[in-house]
């Protein structure tokens, strides 16, 4: 799978994948990372991407023929890109659309930088609007970053062993049970007992009902949506 950074500042981006996980599928050839840099589609001598915005208003915003033209030279270069864009205004990220964009063959992901791009540049070529939360950002790379990290981690053979993926958080809009490890004892601390007696169909209804709990207390939005009925 292919992913695009539309930004001014790839070096942001860059650092990001060069450990880890992300790294090794970059390695293996599981999933790739490219860059397309407004300012070097500028026809502005000075190489300027922003201007004053129209109707005032403070701060600047990115202009649209660097934008324009730096899409079209991305949609020429590839068979079948999905181009999203990051800005406050659009609809919550979700590990759903983390699951269904990791099906896709390109991802396109376009950071804005100052007050935000020129509406006409979403209207001619997004495919879909994402914000990561409600705030603000100085730009929109790390809003990328964390689609791309949320995507490629879905990809098949990315995490090595795919029943990683299995029962995470949000499967079902259920928070993930509490998780233990070695020593049982710890800072005066104990592991829940029913999970070291090894009845694992108990073990599995423990850990559905300490699901529900721990999203009841700390999602409240999320558990409201959910079918008890159908997750038990």
């Amino acid at each position: 799978m292919r992913f695009t950074f539309v930004t001014l500042f790839a070096g942001i981006v860059k650092g990001y994948f060069s450990d880890s996980i992300l790294a090794r599928a970059i390695e293996s050839d599981k999933l790739s990372i490219d860059f397309a840099n407004p300012r070097d589609f500028t026809t502005d001598k000075h190489q300027k991407v922003d201007a004053p915005m129209a109707g005032g208003g403070a701060g600047m915003l990115m202009t649209p023929q660097p934008l324009f033209d730096t899409l079209e030279h991305v949609r020429q270069g590839s068979t079948d890109p999905h181009i999203i864009f990051l800005t406050p205004v659009g609809k919550k990220f979700t590990q759903h659309d983390a699951k269904r964009l990791a099906r896709m063959e390109h991802v396109v992901l376009v950071c804005g930088r100052y007050e935000g791009m020129d509406e006409r540049v979403i209207e001619h070529y997004a495919d879909e609007l994402f914000s990561i939360g409600d705030y603000i950002l100085t730009g929109g790379e790390l809003a990328a970053m964390v689609i791309c990290d949320a995507v490629g981690r879905n990809i098949e053979g990315v995490l090595g062993n795919n029943d990683s993926l299995e029962g995470e958080s949000y499967e079902g809009l259920l928070l993930e049970p509490p998780a233990f490890t070695k020593p049982v004892t710890y800072n005066e601390s104990n592991v829940i007992s029913e999970y070291l007696k090894g009845n694992h169909g108990k073990i599995t209804a423990l850990k559905r009902e300490l699901a529900l709990c721990k999203t009841k207390y700390f999602r409240p939005d999320l558990y409201r949506k959910i079918d008890i009925k159908g997750i038990k």
